[in-house]
């Protein structure tokens, strides 16, 4: 092994180049149906995602705003797999009584959630929403520490998560674990088929999810502008595409 003593070569130093720059956050600006904007900031880089504003989440963040008076008003909310918080954001500003905005428990991302609630200058005062870590398919005890009463969440919000086919299991426990059993309780899920020769295995989410007890009802199709990522392969119209979905408990 070299030492100093044999040209003076450390074989515990890393070259300079070794590790690739930390790649800095990025902000994105939401126009509230109001007029209004906000901006939110995304992590750097993230191996769960999280540094994109993804089309489902400016989606469905349009949708509950769209309909707040009856989707958000008085309600108690919580996000899985948030990345900026975007959706969860709006129902706070809509007038939800508690909001919940949850992402896995990676530093980064928790603190960028926090970062982003700490910034928004539209939220009302007292603040009604509260970032946390969350491990889907775990322990409920930390978002559920945040409700007046621990029976669960009026509305969830799954924007952009059914990708990640391995993990749908895990999901579907936690909207088990976190929905609240009452009528007009549901969870939303917005999606769009990024790989749409994996569409198929998207859609299999929602058959765990009758198999769980829920009744699934497709209640939104909307053509974005564009694509997300210009390159990438496979049926554009599908790539372009934001599928919205509920779940409800079944009878």
């Amino acid at each position: 092994m070299a030492s100093d003593d044999e040209g003076g070569l450390d074989l515990f130093q890393e070259p300079a180049d070794f590790y690739e720059p930390e790649k800095e956050a990025t902000f994105a600006t939401h126009q509230l149906l109001s007029g209004k904007e906000f901006t939110v900031r995304l992590v750097g880089h993230n191996p769960l995602w999280g540094h994109y504003l993804w089309n489902a989440g400016r989606t469905i963040s349009d949708y509950l705003e769209d309909h707040s008076d009856d989707l958000v008003k008085g309600k108690t909310v919580l996000e899985l797999g948030a990345g900026a918080g975007l959706p969860s954001l709006v129902c706070a500003i809509n007038g939800a009584s508690q909001v919940v905005v949850t992402d896995y428990p990676d530093a980064d991302l928790v603190e960028n959630l926090r970062y982003n609630v700490d910034h928004c200058g539209l939220l009302p005062t007292p603040r009604n929403i509260a970032a946390e870590g969350y491990l889907w398919g775990a322990s409920t005890e930390t978002v559920s520490s945040h409700l007046k009463n621990k029976d669960g969440f009026d509305v969830l919000i799954l924007a952009d998560l059914l990708f990640n086919h391995s993990e749908h299991a895990k999901l579907i426990k936690s909207v088990e674990l976190t929905l609240r059993k009452a009528p007009g309780s549901k969870a939303y899920v917005f999606f769009t088929p990024y790989r749409p020769w994996l569409l198929e295995k998207d859609l299999a989410f929602f058959d765990l999810a009758r198999e769980a007890g829920f009744t699934v009802v497709k209640t939104l199709e909307k053509v974005m502008d564009k694509v997300m990522f210009e390159e990438d392969p496979g049926d554009e119209l599908l790539r372009r595409t934001v599928y919205g979905y509920e779940l409800t408990w079944s009878s």
